[in-house]
């Protein structure tokens, strides 16, 4: 049998699932981070436009971190999707399906 989750047919879902996952956790992380070092001064806190994507300022920090994780947590999900359907491929070529 085919694998009906390849990774073509789960971008989407793996997409919406991973990123608001994983950019849910690299904002608690950000504020945990946030609550552990303290905020520091008003002027590394980030900026406006590409600004807000700096390193070297906290804000800038943060968004990367969220962004980082998404990606990570999304290629989680499609890894995940392929192999259950690798296994229920495997479980429908050999009969040991549960229907």
């Amino acid at each position: 049998m085919e694998n009906k989750l390849s990774y073509t047919r789960t971008f989407w879902i793996s997409l919406i699932a991973g990123v608001t996952t994983g950019m849910g956790n690299g904002s608690v992380f950000g504020a945990a981070l946030m609550c552990a070092l303290g905020r520091g001064k008003y002027e590394m806190w980030g900026g406006w436009g590409a600004q807000q994507y700096y390193l070297d300022t906290f804000s800038g920090f943060m968004n990367w971190t969220m962004i980082i994780f998404g990606v990570a947590f999304m290629l989680i999900m499609m890894i995940a999707f392929k192999r259950n359907g690798e296994l229920e491929a495997n479980a429908e070529s050999t009969g040991a399906s549960r229907h």
